[in-house]
């Protein structure tokens, strides 16, 4: 008799969470993280804990969607208020990412520990170590747990436990935080955020799952998936949704022409390295 792959890394994941005795789970309201609260809270019970960082970084339809997911999930949530952009972030350097997890967890952990609880899960997964990611080394520094990664889990896999346990996150399509829509070097501030947020609203008011706004100065960069732009072949379409982003302070609205792609700002770092 066979054995389902997927079932024994779930298996496995279990095995790391018990091991914890108690955890704090850094907790986005993303596919990851959802189904880590739901290993964590199916396992620890009461000594589970998801915690959301609350900052300009994160669009208000995150905040209240991870604050109904974790109602979903059964696990004890709370927010922590983050309003100012910290200045090194704000810079936007090359490894942004590393200075806002390293502030990040570092909150996150000093909440737990306030609560008697001294291991912090983050939900990275196997596939996360393919891309560019320095935050994971700040995990690293900070001695943060990634139990998905540990049990070996893709995305896909995790895709499909969420389904099989009927996780309202499970098809839920791919976030990152709101300052990944910025070119490194170009300065983040709130107001930037904020119209990037608006900008995205729109289009996800129009019926888009999977997009991107991409700021550059003043120009919106809009990227759908691969097989939602036959949509935008719609000149009433175009019309509206260019006057709206205009609205909002942008002078331009561009589409990319092959579609969405994660991390497709990184490719000036490629390009600069060659």
């Amino acid at each position: 008799m066979s054995v389902d792959p997927i079932t024994e890394k779930f298996k496995r994941l279990i095995a790391i969470i018990q091991s914890a005795k108690s955890a704090a789970v850094a907790f986005s309201g993303g596919v990851d993280s959802s189904f880590l609260c739901y290993a964590a809270a199916q396992t620890l019970g009461g000594n589970a804990l998801a915690i959301t960082i609350a900052s300009p970084m994160l669009p208000k339809t995150e905040i209240d969607a991870a604050r109904q997911i974790a109602a979903q999930l059964g696990i004890a949530h709370i927010l922590l208020h983050e309003d100012e952009i910290d200045k090194v972030v704000a810079e936007n350097p090359a490894d942004r990412c590393y200075h806002c997890k390293k502030i990040e967890f570092g909150a996150i952990q000093r909440a737990a520990a306030e609560r008697g609880i001294e291991t912090v899960f983050d939900g990275s997964n196997v596939d996360d170590e393919g891309d560019y990611r320095p935050g994971l080394k700040a995990l690293s520094e900070l001695k943060i747990a990634s139990p998905l990664r540990e049990a070996g889990l893709h995305k896909a896999e995790i895709r499909e436990l969420s389904r099989r346990f009927e996780l309202p996150t499970w098809d839920k399509p791919a976030f990152a935080c709101l300052a990944s829509r910025i070119p490194y070097g170009e300065k983040i501030s709130r107001e930037k955020l904020i119209r990037i947020e608006g900008a995205e609203d729109i289009l996800r008011g129009a019926g888009f799952v999977q997009f991107r706004v991409r700021s550059h100065g003043d120009i919106a960069r809009i990227e759908v998936a691969p097989d939602e732009r036959r949509r935008f072949f719609d000149e009433a379409l175009l019309d509206s949704i260019a006057g709206q982003i205009k609205a909002l302070g942008f002078l331009y609205a561009a589409f990319e022409l092959e579609g969405y792609k994660m991390g497709s700002l990184n490719r000036a770092l490629t390009e600069t390295s060659a």
